[in-house]
């Protein structure tokens, strides 16, 4: 089996899907010649050409108002925003149109599309190429949400999204594009949107986050287990929907609950997660929810790793859990 990095399982799911079905196109800024800032895209223009993988002008607005009138006359676009950054250009576009469509026309219209966008920190990005702000995306009706962790994932989460009748927002951190490998089967397969995956069995503590988080929570749940604490690591993948079975079932499971994400403490998805928490499983609770996140604040350049959640801070929030 190919041992492949993010950024080229994103590649592979785009190709292949691509390879299957011609009304698929690919539209954003530099992906075509250049294979896209991070190249993601690199190859495919030359692979299916100028009229499938389409180079826009510097206009965020332009690119999701283009792929919106392709998906309503049966194409399937694959838009990327160079970063989750620059997509505010596009908001109102997304979530007053594109996420409408459907209830507006009473299901005659799907807007069948996804929107691709490099997210997050730990690159040195700095405030304007560093952001999370999946919580835009996931309070508004009508849009799925995703954020793959591993390559495996990246692969069969982006298919699952392309097949997808509604529209996708498809966030990829950026910062694991190629610090972290795995391996890719090979051919037709998709990761299941809406379904959460447990990736370590634990007895103490249930630990759910997403994205570039879920490996600082893996080396801390790592360490906790060397200190006797048995952490049930839980990756969210889909965050809009939640699977809420799965987090319930976690914290019947351990009592206690920890979670994890770099996008800002205030009406991040963790305070989601705790209200879901606190309706569906307040019995089983043995401590409090705690959350470990970004803060509410601009993301620093140089303070950057003082912002972001790391092991330290996990582990010491799991401990107390556990011994609360």
């Amino acid at each position: 089996m190919p041992v492949l990095t993010v950024v080229q399982a994103i590649n592979k799911a785009l190709s292949e899907e691509m390879s299957k079905d011609e009304s698929i196109v690919l539209l954003g800024e530099d992906i075509g010649v250049n294979g896209g800032v991070f190249r993601a895209t690199e190859g495919l223009y030359q692979t299916f050409g100028s009229n499938r993988v389409i180079d826009t002008p510097l206009t965020e607005s332009g690119i999701i108002g283009i792929a919106m009138g392709m998906s309503l006359y049966g194409l399937k676009p694959v838009a990327e925003i160079q970063f989750l950054d620059f997509i505010y250009p596009a908001f109102d576009l997304i979530v007053n149109e594109l996420a409408k469509f459907r209830y507006r026309t009473g299901g005659h219209y799907t807007a069948h599309m996804v929107i691709r966008a490099p997210c997050g920190g730990g690159i040195k990005g700095g405030m304007y190429h560093s952001q999370s702000s999946e919580t835009y995306f996931i309070h508004t009706a009508g849009l799925k949400v995703v954020m793959p962790s591993s390559s495996y994932d990246a692969k069969g989460l982006l298919i699952a999204a392309i097949r997808d009748d509604d529209p996708v927002i498809f966030l990829e951190p950026k910062r694991l594009y190629r610090s972290i490998k795995g391996e890719v089967p090979e051919g037709d397969y998709a990761v299941q949107l809406g379904r959460a995956s447990v990736l370590t069995e634990g007895e103490d503590v249930s630990l759910f986050t997403y994205g570039a988080m879920v490996h600082v929570a893996l080396e801390a749940a790592k360490k906790a287990g060397e200190k006797g604490i048995s952490v049930e690591v839980v990756d969210l993948r889909t965050l809009s929907p939640l699977d809420f079975d799965a987090m319930v079932t976690s914290v019947k499971k351990t009592g206690r609950v920890v979670i994890v994400h770099e996008a800002p403490r205030t009406l991040g998805l963790g305070a989601e997660i705790s209200a879901i928490i606190s309706e569906k499983a307040f019995l089983h609770l043995e401590a409090p929810i705690a959350r470990v996140t970004g803060y509410d604040t601009p993301y620093h350049y140089s303070l950057e790793e003082v912002y972001l959640p790391n092991v330290e801070k996990v582990l010491k929030t799991v401990e107390k859990t556990a011994s609360f």
